[in-house]
């Protein structure tokens, strides 16, 4: 039997109903859509709340009715059935209230910088870089995000050696957050004569969006330099000096934007990453001091461990947090069946918080 907290409940229903008659009045277009947003996320739980108390009374009514002397038998036998499937569909709906109560990621619905990295394989690996990119603008299309590269560096044969990317929607880092690790692939390359199978890895880092009020930049800090853009770009390259590096002097961090054609929305792209890249280095010193309380939990954002193989030979991918393996490597690598081990994911994470929650 699951327990709910009822003056949690209450409260929601509360501020559902609130939002929703602030929804109806004069809003100015910022606060209206800022409360449409709320509304949206508010609504699912609400109508979770709702259907379980109404299959307690329900439950209750039938119980009364079982109960009941003057009931006869067929009347008493329906009604102890429906009972029963009231409760499992009760049991359900409280476990979908236990993990929309779950306590939330500050940052899940904060946009994303993707940042992928060839790693181990020369070439190959530029090429798997390439795939994984592609992989998740599919996805992220499919979702109904925007993906913006902000950077890249081409591999000599095709890929990446490196590229940068802003994915913007609703709750993009809340899915994303899980793929940060080393990715390797398994496959026989191209440019393999003898078809032997050669292993190869890139990095996925995920950070949060974060805005000035998440992580303050004191501009004393900042080098900037401009430059000339590298690179293919038509007309535009090399002609002005749009590219925009700046360098963080405390921490040594450093970021590099040139796809605009203009220095002041390159500078705007380099501030929103290093932004990202500081107020990652600040959650990665903090979850370093409480590792030893920690068991390897999932999303935990530590990029030293392969956190999944692609195995060409054999169609499949193997998440090895979780110990999932699909073979459905095509699928998942055009983006299309990704959702299927990022919802894994979620899930899991799912199970953990509630288990230390009821540990708690």
């Amino acid at each position: 039997m699951i327990t709910l907290p009822q003056q949690k409940m209450d409260a929601l229903l509360a501020r559902h109903s609130l939002v929703e008659s602030e929804l109806a009045s004069g809003l100015s277009p910022e606060a209206y859509v800022k409360l449409s947003r709320e509304f949206a996320e508010l609504s699912p739980v609400v109508e979770s709340i709702k259907a379980y108390r109404n299959a307690e009374k329900e439950i209750a009514d039938l119980a009364a009715l079982v109960d009941d002397s003057a009931t006869d038998t067929d009347m008493r036998k329906l009604a102890d059935a429906e009972r029963h499937a009231l409760q499992e569909r009760k049991e359900k709906l409280a476990q979908q209230i236990r993990v929309a109560l779950l306590p939330k990621d500050v940052m899940d619905d904060h946009n994303a910088i993707l940042e992928i990295r060839a790693g181990t394989g020369g070439d190959e690996a530029a090429l798997f870089a390439g795939d994984l990119f592609r992989m998740y603008e599919r996805y992220a299309a499919k979702q109904g995000w925007k993906t913006e590269v902000l950077s890249l560096s081409g591999g000599t044969k095709g890929g990446f050696k490196e590229i940068v990317a802003e994915v913007s929607g609703r709750g993009v880092f809340a899915k994303l957050k899980f793929e940060s690790g080393v990715h390797r692939v398994q496959r026989v390359p191209d440019t393999e004569a003898s078809g032997r199978i050669h292993t190869s890895a890139a990095t996925v880092a995920v950070l949060p969006e974060v805005e000035d009020v998440d992580i303050h930049i004191n501009e004393a800090d900042l080098k900037i330099d401009t430059m000339r853009a590298q690179g293919a770009g038509g007309q535009h390259v090399n002609k002005t000096e749009s590219a925009i590096r700046i360098t963080h002097m405390p921490s040594g961090i450093v970021v590099f934007v040139q796809e605009e054609r203009s220095q002041h929305k390159n500078k705007a792209k380099a501030l929103t990453m290093l932004r990202a890249k500081l107020y990652d280095a600040e959650k990665t010193k903090r979850d370093s001091a409480r590792a030893a309380e920690r068991r390897g939990q999932v999303g935990s954002g530590d990029r030293s461990e392969r956190i999944r193989t692609y195995n060409f030979p054999q169609g499949r991918v193997t998440d090895h947090r979780i110990n999932l393996t699909l073979h459905k490597l095509p699928q998942i690598i055009e983006g299309e069946a990704l959702d299927e081990v990022i919802d894994a994911l979620v899930t899991e994470h799912q199970a953990e918080l509630l288990a230390a929650e009821g540990a708690a």
